[in-house]
């Protein structure tokens, strides 16, 4: 079990932070419409939200010193400290209640390789979500189980990954939110929690088992295993070496070598190799453009935003559009496995 522990009430706090910030004005919440397509039989999440179209913009850059949402964290989305090297915050900006960021106290750079501490901090987030379902289990509060659905942790690393931010941080999602708006029969779950599912993607993944009393250094050596395989399929992929890479040519430490997705979940650690942000959407009757469509680790999640009706439109009249997407932000599945399977 890791010695890192996040306060039991975490998800409590999470809460009441939001619930705080939300009635003071010191976040902004995009609330969102949604429907469900079905992408080689897994549903996904499509959502729009005509706000973001407004989102508010930051303080003026000073690309000599370019601002930092992490250096200090306005007090009113400040949650905790969390060990000596993170702390938590809530996302100013969000799309799913109660979204809250994992940050590094010293800046670090989100291009460069998780460490043991990152993920065994993300661990312990997860662990307490756990601990407090488990509780409510236990006193048979049936409702407050319900909606304690553990958490679906993601990072964005590298410039085709969705990552906004240079100072690395590590995004941490309620479950039970991110299913906000569906209905109680709705077959979608969280991507990553379905093994069948994840080996249908259109784009290639690679996972391993975990738990929450993996140990800091499993957990890193099982982080580290997975980023190599992505790293060879990417080159693999796109003949940029003409055997496989060796370990020694895929360093543990500093700048990672591909753009990737990592996604943790109390059972299942998942990293995607990324090769683009996504891709153009068109109007399904006139072929015109309507706009692009990017997606963050939250594909690993099985959801997709848009920010405009037209693509909103699009996607739903013509569902094909956002498994073109899905092909375009990866190692296309289909294409790498005809090729893996003839070596």
């Amino acid at each position: 079990m890791s010695l890192l522990k996040a306060p039991s009430n975490l998800h409590e706090a999470v809460k009441a932070t939001f619930s705080k910030a939300l009635a003071a004005n010191e976040l902004h919440y995009f609330p969102t419409q949604v429907t469900i397509l079905h992408i080689n039989s897994i549903p996904f999440q499509l959502r729009f939200s005509p706000a973001l179209a407004n989102k508010p913009k930051g303080p003026p850059s000073d690309p000599r010193k370019p601002f930092d949402p992490f250096a200090n964290p306005p007090a009113a989305l400040f949650i905790t400290d969390l060990g000596p090297q993170h702390y938590l915050v809530l996302n100013k900006f969000a799309v799913v209640p109660e979204h809250f960021i994992l940050a590094t106290k010293e800046f670090k750079l989100q291009t460069h390789l998780l460490e043991e501490s990152d993920l065994q901090a993300t661990l312990a987030c997860i662990d307490a979500y756990e601990q407090a379902k488990k509780a409510a289990d236990d006193r048979g509060d049936a409702s407050s189980s319900a909606q304690e659905d553990g958490l679906f942790a993601f990072f964005n690393g590298g410039d085709h990954s969705g990552a906004s931010q240079p100072h690395r941080h590590i995004q941490l999602l309620p479950i039970a939110r991110m299913k906000d708006g569906l209905e109680g029969d709705s077959s979608w779950d969280v991507l990553v929690r379905r093994a069948s599912a994840l080996e249908k993607t259109p784009f290639i993944t690679f996972s391993e088992a975990i738990t929450t009393e993996t140990s800091p250094a499993n957990l890193h050596a099982a982080y580290i295993r997975l980023y190599r395989q992505a790293c060879r399929a990417v080159a693999q992929y796109t003949n940029a070496a003409s055997t496989p890479l060796t370990d020694d040519e895929i360093p543990s430490v500093g700048e990672a070598k591909i753009s990737y997705n990592m996604a943790m979940t109390k059972d299942r650690l998942v990293l995607c190799p990324r090769l683009n942000d996504g891709c153009e959407i068109r109007d399904h009757e006139t072929s015109s453009p309507v706009g692009f469509v990017a997606l963050n680790g939250t594909v690993l999640a099985g959801t997709a935003l848009v920010k405009s009706e037209a693509e909103w439109e699009a996607l739903k009249k013509c569902p094909g559009q956002l498994l073109d997407v899905l092909k375009s932000i990866g190692v296309p599945r289909e294409e790498f496995e005809g090729e893996h399977n003839k070596l």
